[in-house]
């Protein structure tokens, strides 16, 4: 009766992969590009203390930061019960302030030499004589910018 015969074709039809590199590179991109690397991993923990008038640094370049807090292993567990000064990723000693702010001079172009400026996150139980030898090894080596992390005191937690 009729002449036409359907073929009855019991495969699945395959799938066009074409794209899928083109996808996969624009993702990567997308994942490199909004990715934040850190420059230094603390290895102290410290629990920076809470202000009232701060302000935030955006962007600042010539930027060292100094932890001080007690170490850490790589799971967050504290060590020691020393407190330790953190500069770059090794432990320094007051003595050796002034020798890491020099290599982080050097590396520098001339226009962040002049605008070097110190961080402080110091761990809010820290003693403060440990923060003004800091201080006192940080003037004799000439940075003098110094600036200290805190975060936002909460009002509503404030205690009456």
């Amino acid at each position: 009766m009729s002449r036409f015969k359907r073929r009855q074709s019991n495969q699945v039809p395959g799938l066009n992969l074409a794209s899928m590199p083109d996808l996969i590179f624009t993702v990567l991109f997308f994942f490199m590009i909004v990715t934040h690397m850190r420059d230094v991993d603390p290895k102290v923990r410290y629990m920076v203390p809470q202000g009232t008038q701060l302000e935030k640094e955006v962007g600042k370049s010539g930027l060292v930061y100094v932890f001080i807090g007690k170490p850490v292993d790589a799971q967050g567990r504290i060590i020691a019960d020393e407190t330790r000064i953190q500069m770059g990723n090794r432990y320094v000693t007051v003595d050796q302030i002034g020798e890491e702010i020099a290599k982080e001079r050097a590396r520098m172009s001339e226009d962040d030499r002049q605008r070097l400026t110190v961080s402080i996150r110091a761990d809010r139980d820290t003693e403060m004589g440990i923060i003004n030898d800091v201080k006192q090894a940080l003037r004799r080596a000439g940075a003098l910018n110094i600036n200290y992390s805190a975060e936002r005191k909460d009002e509503l937690r404030v205690k009456k």
